[in-house]
């Protein structure tokens, strides 16, 4: 590790959060399954789901006399994962061969890239809570996918399935900037956003699309880094935290009864909630990387890399600061809003026909969400338009209902799409009374009929006006805008 890097965690150790006196270094892999139809070097299908070994052709069974063919597509997914993140995008770069044996691999190696990666540096910045994060990243980097293999039906024996062999992948290695398992979810979190948003990987992972591996280790402050382990295959982002918490306090326990920590891939058991020793842990050299003969240079000029610029929408990042200076939003809220392209749509129509983007906020975040997530929809699947949500949001800010009112409107609206706001309003009869003589004469009977609330008011009790309000409210049936009363009660009460 370079003395920069040294150096820039050195000054990071300062602010790190300890855990039991241990400062915890996390840095993460990632596999980002790329969008193409086709495999990476063959035209072979990647679609999920298929019977075992259907979509495996004479390239990706490694037959002899077979050659990789580049595919384009997965080229210039890896240029827009970089002008995300503000990367260097090599005009050069070389594929290698990444040597090691497993039945799923039938070459005996895997083509990946090493030394010349395509996408090099670049930073993936992120919030926590309100507070601003970023994780450096080392590099990210096209190769292909190894086959699978299947032990569930099976005895005493495994099966092959090569349908996922040659899949195209990027995968992006950060610096072990991560101090904590909550930074690391939400940089999972962030890195898992860049990818859908930009189109160039489904995020599905429980298909395996988007799988990421944490390496751990933990150390005193000031110290060198501890010996990492890899913790494999994380494929949620609640396992996530869950493998990254127990390993950090396995590592600590480990240390503290006078055991050395050995370096090892791991995986985490979410029944157990226990993570366990695979393998040892290799190194680089234990690979016996060396330039692919059958590949040429991967050459990228400038134009190519402005074409795909342009065809890139806006960032979520980009969206969420731009949120934040014209809405005023928290960036807690910015980012909320910005965690699909659908959502951040729906927000910005919705925030247009109502001119209110806090409350819009406040309903996709809450009462959206909530619902959306029990019935395990997306947003693109609301039967609440944004339109619709406009106008409610509108009949609320100019007085035709009350906050209570409008989450019974609301309930209808869910559950008989295509309501009308104002036919709601009127069926239920929800309209608040806004009448300023008839509210006048509520709040007079209020005052003759609890002469104690008033009299402790007058004495300095401020919740007693609480207790006129709700009686007038009782008397309204909910219907007097609760606004107008207080503002009657308090110039009638002479405050």
């Amino acid at each position: 590790m370079s003395t920069s890097v040294n150096s820039a965690l050195a000054a990071e150790s300062a602010k790190s959060k300890l855990v039991q006196g241990y400062e915890v270094v996390i840095g993460f892999e990632t596999h980002a399954q790329l969008s193409t139809a086709s495999k990476i070097f063959s035209r072979a299908s990647t679609a999920f789901g298929a019977r075992p070994n259907t979509q495996a052709c004479a390239v990706d069974l490694a037959l002899p006399g077979t050659l990789p063919v580049m595919n384009k597509g997965a080229v210039e997914r890896a240029i827009a994962f970089g002008l995300a993140i503000g990367a260097h995008i090599a005009p050069r770069s070389i594929f290698a061969r990444k040597n090691y044996f497993y039945p799923d691999l039938p070459k005996g190696y895997q083509i990946s890239q090493f030394e010349i990666p395509v996408v090099q540096g670049g930073v993936v910045e992120f919030y926590l809570g309100e507070e601003k994060k970023s994780v450096r990243l080392v590099r990210a980097h096209l190769e292909e996918d190894a086959g699978k293999s299947l032990h569930e039906n099976f005895v005493g024996m495994s099966g092959i399935d090569l349908n996922r062999a040659g899949t195209p992948l990027l995968e992006i290695v950060t610096e072990p900037d991560i101090r904590s398992s909550d930074e690391a979810v939400a940089y999972a979190k962030e890195l898992h956003k860049i990818v859908t948003w930009i189109g160039i990987c489904d995020g599905n992972m429980q298909e395996g699309s988007f799988r990421c591996d944490a390496n751990v280790s933990v150390r005193k402050p000031g110290q060198p880094l501890g010996t990492r382990r890899e913790i494999k295959n994380l494929n949620s982002f609640r396992f996530m935290q869950q493998a990254i918490d127990y390993e950090v306090r396995w590592q600590i326990e480990e240390i503290e009864d006078g055991r050395a920590i050995e370096q090892a891939t791991v995986l985490f058991n979410p029944d157990s909630g226990e993570t366990r020793a695979m393998r040892s842990k290799e190194d680089a050299a234990d690979y016996r990387y060396f330039p692919d003969p059958d590949l040429p240079p991967l050459m990228i000029d400038a134009q190519w890399v402005e074409q795909v610029r342009a065809g890139m929408a806006e960032l979520p990042r980009v969206m969420a600061e731009r949120f934040v200076k014209s809405h005023g939003l928290s960036h807690y809220d910015a980012t909320a809003l910005t965690q699909s392209q659908d959502v951040a749509a729906y927000f910005e129509e919705a925030t247009a026909a109502c001119a209110q983007p806090k409350l819009v906020g406040n309903w996709i975040m809450g009462e959206i969400s909530r619902r959306l997530n029990a019935s395990d929809q997306t947003i693109g699947q609301s039967p609440v338009p944004a339109q619709t949500l406009a106008q409610l949001i509108a009949r609320i800010q100019d007085g035709t209902i009350s906050n209570n009112a409008a989450k019974q409107v609301f309930e209808v609206l869910w559950s008989q799409p295509g309501s009308e706001v104002d036919a709601v309003i009127d069926a239920k009869g929800l309209k608040q009374m806004n009448d300023t003589g008839a509210l006048e004469a509520l709040v007079d009977s209020a005052i003759a009929a609890n002469p104690k609330n008033v009299q402790e008011f007058k004495a300095g009790n401020a919740k007693a006006l609480n207790a006129l309000v709700g009686q007038i409210m009782k008397a309204s049936q909910g219907k007097a805008n609760p606004q107008q009363v207080n503002a009657l009660l308090l110039k009638k009460l002479g405050a």
